[in-house]
């Protein structure tokens, strides 16, 4: 038995659920998101409610279980109010800016960091240091934000690099010069 997957999805008044055999299309304010279940999993549609059931037998369906109502919540929540990701870069001449669909980073390198932003993806810079972004999608959102993130993850000694807004770096200390 699966708690998350037995908990129920409330469904805002401003958001549509449409269930067709194993596809699940949710829409709203936002946008509109779609789902295809794996086969041992059912979900129907009540009194603005999502119920997610398992109906497999195998030790993997209990897993898709909670898996795949999570999937369902993460859509409904995401179409009525969307995901944020916030990213801070720190670092001395370290900037970025946004030029059409293309997030620019300039992080000490020899060159210049060009990354293509995805369909679906907002992102905002404020600051040329402050990182935002948006989307319906819970899964993309977080996937922007790692690969951005990937270029300079934040190193232990300086503290420099792009990182997570409020994720706290654990510094070392460096080198000493030892007397003889």
């Amino acid at each position: 038995m699966s708690r998350i997957g037995n908990k129920l999805i409330s469904v805002p008044d401003k958001v549509k659920v449409n269930i067709n055999g194993s596809t699940v299309v949710v829409e709203g304010p936002k946008g509109k998101l779609q789902h295809v279940m794996p086969s041992a999993i059912a979900a129907s549609f009540e009194n603005k409610t999502v119920i997610v059931k398992n109906i497999g037998t195998e030790r993997t369906d209990k897993a898709l279980h909670g898996l795949t109502r999570s999937l369902i919540n993460n859509m409904v929540e995401g179409v009525n109010a969307g995901f944020t990701k916030k990213l801070e870069i720190h670092g001395v001449g370290f900037k970025s800016n946004v030029q059409g669909k293309i997030l620019n980073l300039s992080l000490g390198k020899s060159h210049p960091i060009n990354y293509e932003i995805p369909e679906g993806i907002k992102v905002t810079v404020t600051d040329n240091t402050q990182i935002a972004v948006e989307g319906i999608d819970k899964q993309l959102v977080g996937a922007v934000a790692a690969d951005i993130r990937r270029y300079y993850p934040p190193e232990p000694y300086k503290g420099k690099g792009v990182r997570y807004s409020g994720e706290q770096i654990r510094r070392k200390a460096g080198k000493t010069a030892q007397s003889k």
